[in-house]
């Protein structure tokens, strides 16, 4: 098979192959320009902002290969829009040169909640836009830590932390005002239920701070109060008054005890 290679000496099979190896390298340099487009080339267009399928169909008609190369959400740009592009607008390159998008996401991501109670409004605000939220409405109620987070709701509703929402969404914040200068006094929480107890507090402006349950409650919410600081009545039986915003102290029951302004009966 191989006699026409064998039968000739090995000088004359060298400089065949010696011929062969350069005319195969002649014709890829000479091949190089057609190639790789040599001296041709386009401006590529500015397509950011544009919607994906009109920039798509532009760069598609101009001779460039697309690719769409990440998706983030930016929830004040319109849906499956161009964000970004590489290479940038204006920039001349070869023709057939392939162009990677970053598009506006048409769909908002979920994120969890954090818990942002007890933060102050400025961290709870920086909180919630490093998640991709953000603040909406700031309401205000008493209680002694002016501008700290007392409540965080979403669509009107307390929102649990880990609860998964789509990223953009709006927190309505409850904020404390702090301490008022009016006050009030202190309400006779003996032998109320917790519930109860909670409605007439609140309705005050006031707060419970530290809510202790002895053992044999199993229902905080039934619980009866059988002792609470501020107490009603000082030690000399005179009236205590409270501020507006300050709190008060419980220790819970499963047993109902005597309220104390059954016995002790002093004008206010």
């Amino acid at each position: 098979m191989f006699k026409f290679i064998t039968h000739r000496p090995l000088w004359i099979n060298i400089l065949a192959g010696i011929i062969l190896a350069v005319a195969i390298f002649s014709i890829f340099i000479l091949s190089l320009d057609w190639l790789t487009h040599h001296g041709k080339s386009k401006t590529v267009p500015n397509v950011i902002g544009k919607k994906y399928e009109d920039a798509k169909n532009l760069l598609d008609k101009m001779g460039f290969e697309v690719e769409v190369q990440d998706s983030i959400y930016i929830d004040s740009l319109p849906p499956l829009s161009v964000l970004k592009q590489v290479p940038e607008g204006d920039a001349v390159v070869k023709v057939n040169r392939e162009v990677y998008l970053t598009v506006n996401r048409s769909v908002p991501p979920l994120v969890p909640m954090t818990n942002l109670v007890g933060y102050s409004f400025r961290s709870a605000e920086m909180s919630l836009k490093n998640m991709g939220l953000r603040v909406g409405d700031t309401l205000y109620k008493p209680d002694f830590a002016r501008n700290a987070v007392l409540e965080q709701l979403y669509n009107g509703n307390t929102i649990e932390p880990g609860t998964k929402i789509p990223m953009g969404s709006s927190i309505t914040l409850v904020l404390g005002s702090g301490v008022g200068q009016s006050q009030l006094p202190v309400p006779n929480l003996i032998g109320m239920t917790y519930s109860d107890a909670k409605m007439v507090v609140e309705s005050s402006g006031l707060n419970f701070f530290s809510v202790i349950t002895d053992s044999d409650v199993k229902d905080t919410a039934n619980a009866y109060i059988y002792w609470q600081n501020p107490a009603r009545f000082g030690a000399d039986s005179t009236l205590q008054r409270i501020r507006v915003g300050q709190t008060i102290d419980i220790k819970l029951s499963s047993q109902k005890p005597i309220r104390a302004d059954s016995t002790i009966h002093l004008p206010q």
